[in-house]
């Protein structure tokens, strides 16, 4: 085994692809019973709602948390389709503005830098999302943002040790893959506006 491989996105890429198929299938199955008994009651709707909100969250993990080797691609519709499903009926939007073919390392960086932004936009908002000739800009809007100087600390200097938590894991993440793909991440942090760009 190569010492440089990502053990963390193997097992990321391993999860999710466990998963996706058994969430696919209750979606399927849930679809088959309302057809059957036409129930479409609260009960039925929250169900598939859920079911929804779970398969769409397991795609955008599967690209964030998942391996990203080689010159892989992703569609810009797979993507655009990706970040629809996940924030339909949510506080935050993202508007992704990209060319047709992208690279799959760059957009697992980020997608783990949505993550980020996220995190510190917990009472909603927009982020709009822009590539242009290979520079990546993330810009986020809110009222309120909610930042941890630490964990933002650890996107510019991987070497910071700020506590590190399952719902904040992300920050390092995503350094160590900015780290791993020889980008160089600049951030500027406002009370309303996040703009990062690599």
């Amino acid at each position: 085994m190569s010492d440089k491989t990502d053990l963390a996105a193997l097992l990321g890429s391993r999860i999710c692809h466990d998963l996706i198929s058994p969430i696919g299938a209750i979606g399927n199955g849930l679809e088959l019973l309302m057809m059957e008994t036409g129930s479409r009651g609260p009960e039925m709707a929250l169900i598939s709602e859920s079911v929804a909100h779970a398969n769409a969250r397991i795609r955008f993990f599967r690209v964030a948390f998942g391996a990203a080797a080689g010159e892989a691609r992703l569609g810009r519709a797979e993507v655009v389709s990706i970040i629809s499903d996940m924030t339909k009926g949510g506080r935050l939007t993202i508007d992704w503005q990209s060319g047709a073919d992208l690279s799959r390392s760059e957009v697992k960086i980020a997608f783990l830098l949505l993550m980020c932004l996220e995190s510190a936009m917990a009472y909603g908002g927009k982020i709009t999302v822009q590539v242009d000739g290979g520079r990546w800009q993330i810009g986020g809007e809110a009222n309120k943002l909610r930042l941890d100087p630490g964990l933002w600390a650890v996107l510019a200097d991987p070497t910071a040790a700020p506590e590190i938590t399952p719902s904040n894991v992300h920050f390092p993440l995503a350094a160590e893959e900015i780290t791993r793909r020889q980008f160089r991440l600049t951030a500027e942090l406002g009370q309303t506006a996040i703009k990062l760009s690599f």
